[in-house]
């Protein structure tokens, strides 16, 4: 048994668990964006798009939910130029 902090006895709790991912989803559910770049549609999830970081390590935007179409459209706009050049970066060394 271990000892909570105030000295109390306890037994070990197991830890809480995610819960599963919606499976009611069909492939309309997910947003298209045209990336014009390429000429191809990509898909994102809810999470948003991928954030390529200067070090080629990967991110998300943390408050894509919160955006509005606008700010989505600007901002993925933006991280399409962006990401390309660090890939290309990334590429080169």
């Amino acid at each position: 048994m271990a000892d909570d902090l105030e000295g109390n006895n306890t037994l070990p709790q197991p830890p809480l668990a995610l819960p599963p991912p919606p499976t009611e989803l069909t492939d309309s559910d997910i947003p298209k964006v045209d990336a014009r770049a390429s000429g191809e549609a990509m898909k994102f999830d809810a999470l948003g798009p991928l954030v390529v970081n200067s070090d080629g390590t990967l991110s998300r935007i943390a408050n894509w939910p919160n955006m509005t179409e606008e700010e989505r459209a600007r901002t993925t706009r933006v991280l399409l130029a962006r990401n390309q050049i660090r890939l290309a970066k990334q590429e080169a060394q």
